[in-house]
């Protein structure tokens, strides 16, 4: 190393000094780096495909490209998705395919992958197709949404884990011992290392940042410091990624299974995150009608009212319907028959096309059309008390089919009861 080499690497961030140089280095990802472990396998075999490498931030990802680069001795070009684009990633490849003519190998490290735009992804497909280059690229999002099906199928998918506490804890004493990168001076308890290494969530990046930063200073690191250094906490969740639709999606599973602590812990999640409240207000309409039905109607009601109410109070006070809501709908009966006995009867009418309507139910506001046969036959219920027994008004193909199965639960069973003796059917509370 020259004397311009040391000054850069003095003068790194000790997240990129720290940064692991071979694999024995790498801290966690045991489920992918483990004994006979498939990408450990691939990397010490020299047989590395093109791959994505998908998960939370900190927990190594440039790294692990940059170490399978110095394993396979193959070229290391990085590439940011942000900064750069076509007509430097056009120069890379050129560079790549002069490199492949003498003998030698391209490892293109694509940072951010998932912000490729559809101009850089359709430059870069070929190219990988061929084996120019080999492309490891890095995300924080779900490849199955941020990267196209083209170029996620030239590529295995390796999910990286949130290094655990003990890990994390490991590469903070790695730093501390280390002369030549790390922080040897730094005067740091084991305490406040583990309140660190709790507080960085998996994050080793951000651990060892916030090290480098209480220790700037030459005073002793305690927790008292490492508390201060952790006051503001940011939330994991991306409104357009794939811990949007996992939060969402545990806050709907929650009311449905009848949760109001869950329910309101993970709607305080997206909203404590930046959720727009008229966002969750729409999913708790939708549920209303979708999961509840005419088990508890009332339960629309009150969704549709606290969506009105926020629009009049807003925010913060615009919560306290919210929370109403939310709760009334995850204790209140849940029936989900209205839901299907409309995607039933959907299904019949996509598959059966626009069936013709019985002549019996057809309009007939003139002479001819009631000489045709329209309306003849009709039997008008309130001339039979109410129901006119035994009548059928579908169309004369669906006759006798059952859309409407209403559940036992909350209102629905009065309504269940009530059917059964519509439609003649036995007594459903007998069965």
């Amino acid at each position: 190393m020259d004397l311009f080499d040391r000054q850069a690497q003095e003068s790194a961030p000790l997240a990129d000094r720290m940064r692991p140089r071979a694999l024995p280095e790498v801290v966690g990802q045991a489920h992918l780096l483990g004994p006979g472990k498939l990408l450990a396998r691939l990397i010490r075999a020299d047989k590395v495909p093109s791959l994505v490498l998908w998960g939370p931030p900190g927990t190594g990802k440039t790294t692990l490209a940059r170490v399978v680069a110095h394993e396979t001795s193959a070229h290391f070009e990085p590439f940011s998705a942000v900064l750069g684009g076509v007509p430097q990633l056009r120069k890379l490849l050129q560079a790549a395919r002069d490199r492949r003519r003498r003998g030698g190998r391209t490892i293109l490290f694509v940072d951010e992958i998932h912000r490729f735009n559809k101009a850089q992804q359709d430059a870069l497909l070929p190219h990988v197709e061929d084996g120019t280059v080999t492309l490891i690229g890095a995300t924080t999002e779900n490849p199955s949404f941020a990267v196209n099906a083209a170029l996620l199928s030239r590529a295995r998918v390796f999910r990286l884990e949130a290094l655990s506490p003990e890990e994390v804890e490991e590469l903070l004493r790695r730093a501390l011992g280390d002369a030549e990168r790390g922080l040897p001076d730094a005067k740091v308890d084991d305490e406040a290392l583990e309140a660190l290494a709790v507080a960085s969530r998996g994050d080793a990046r951000r651990a060892l940042t916030v090290l480098e930063a209480l220790a700037a200073d030459g005073r002793p690191v305690d927790v008292d410091a490492v508390s201060q250094a952790f006051e503001s906490k940011t939330l994991l969740y991306d409104k357009a990624g794939e811990e949007h639709y996992n939060v969402v999606s545990a806050f709907i599973k929650s009311m449905r299974g009848s949760d109001p602590d869950a329910a309101i812990y993970w709607m305080m999640r997206m909203l404590e995150a930046g959720e727009d409240p008229l966002f969750v207000l729409r999913r708790l309409v939708i549920f209303a009608s979708e999961d509840i039905g005419n088990a508890d109607p009332r339960a629309l009601q009150v969704a549709v009212a606290a969506d009105q109410a926020f629009r009049r109070l807003g925010m913060p006070e615009g919560l306290h319907p919210m929370a109403q809501c939310c709760t009334y709908l995850a204790v209140a009966p849940k029936s989900n028959a209205s839901y299907m006995a409309f995607l039933g009867a959907q299904k019949d009418v996509r598959d059966r096309g626009a069936l013709p309507v019985p002549l019996k139910l057809r309009n007939a506001p003139t002479k001819a059309m009631k000489a045709w046969g329209y309306g003849g036959g009709y039997r008008y219920p309130h001339d039979e008390g109410g129901h006119a027994t035994g009548e059928t008004y579908l169309p004369d193909e669906l006759a006798g089919r059952r859309y409407y199965h209403p559940t036992a639960n909350g209102l629905e069973a009065r309504i269940r009861e009530r059917l059964a003796r519509l439609r003649g059917e036995s007594d459903p509370s007998d069965d």
